[in-house]
């Protein structure tokens, strides 16, 4: 149960989180079924089976207003396809959203469609997001003008409030996005996800593919324009360091699970599962003296045929028969903290 699952105190009413999650799975199937597998089976031929990666396995996950949550892990673990579930670019094989405590499904098609608008995402490259063909005005000014957010003869002034918004000279509006730097592009693209007023936004690991100087621009902008617009951010990363700057609470992911969430300090000072350890061993950091690095032992398992019990256990130092068996869940570890280790449920 997570802290915003309790049970409040008398008088004081319970905080509804903008994004609820509840046991979502995504499953990308590799074959897809022929059309001749029925006639095969008819006549007791063999008939190769889809196999399916089983991208996101059970992902439980709360986001509160205002809140910026880190979401982390190895490439491979299921954070971009999580990141593109909960923008509503992909559907997933099974689970439940709930956007302000309403569930998608029951909401009427007006509503649903507002939702959506309201939860945006910004993508890792800055180029290949953006339509080459189009210029910046275009880009930024399509998608409020589509959703009736301002009129025609508004639109050239709002385009401009949201480029000076995320510090883009609306001088440069009317060229093409490769005329711009990898910084400058990375601005437009928030700019275009801004320029629906959304509540939520899905950072893809936003700054990677940008230059340290530049990242650190970008994440001083959206701490801004957290501020100013009073967003809500999930953002997605690999990079340790950024989101121990910007997150106010992160979850770690293994191979399509949450194993750990907890408040930023929190887990950055004491760690619960291995996993979570491993990564903050691993981690750069500014010091005079040495500092020893070790390897996570083997290699990410394959998604195709993801090991029993508890993923980590193939790489896991302290792995039991028991964490061989059987999955383990999510258990509270401490205030607003959870972690998924059978040995955190056996440690007194």
């Amino acid at each position: 149960m997570t802290a915003a699952q309790k049970t409040p105190a008398a008088g004081l009413v319970p905080k509804v989180p903008v994004i609820s999650a509840r046991g979502i799975d995504m499953v990308f199937l590799k074959k897809q079924p022929g059309r001749l597998d029925p006639w095969l089976r008819k006549f007791g031929l063999p008939v190769a089976e889809p196999l399916g990666v089983h991208a996101l396995d059970g992902v439980d996950i709360d986001v509160m207003k205002g809140e910026v949550v880190g979401l982390v892990g190895e490439s491979g673990c299921g954070k971009s396809t999580l990141g593109r579930v909960i923008a509503g670019i992909l559907d997933p094989t099974a689970g439940t959203f709930r956007f302000q405590g309403r569930a998608y499904d029951e909401m009427p098609p007006q509503e649903r469609y507002r939702a959506r608008v309201a939860v945006q995402m910004i993508f890792q490259d800055p180029f290949a997001s953006l339509n080459p063909r189009k210029r910046v005005f275009e880009i930024i000014g399509e998608a409020p003008l589509v959703h009736g957010l301002v009129s025609k003869d508004k639109l050239e002034d709002y385009v401009d409030e949201m480029m000076l918004k995320c510090g883009i000279d609306p001088a440069y509006k009317q060229r093409f996005p490769h005329q711009f730097s990898g910084g400058q592009r990375q601005r437009i693209g928030i700019a275009r996800a801004l320029a629906v007023k959304p509540q939520f936004l899905v950072c893809d690991e936003s700054v990677a593919a940008l230059d340290v100087s530049i990242q650190a621009q970008i994440i001083n902008l959206f701490m801004d324009l957290r501020r100013d617009f009073d967003l809500t951010y999930l953002f997605i990363s690999h990079d340790l360091g950024v989101v121990e700057h910007i997150a106010d609470r992160v979850v770690i992911m293994y191979l399509g699970r949450v194993v750990e969430t907890a408040p930023t300090e929190a887990l950055f000072d004491t760690p619960r599962h291995p996993y979570t350890q491993a990564l903050l061993a691993n981690m750069p950091r500014i010091s005079t003296g040495k500092q020893a690095f070790g390897q996570i032992i083997g290699e990410i398992p394959s998604p195709l045929h993801p090991p029993t019990g508890c993923h980590f256990h193939p790489r896991c130092p302290f792995a039991t028969e028991r964490c061989r068996a059987e999955r383990p869940m999510l258990r509270p570890t401490g205030p607003n903290s959870q972690a998924a280790c059978h040995l955190i449920e056996e440690t007194p």
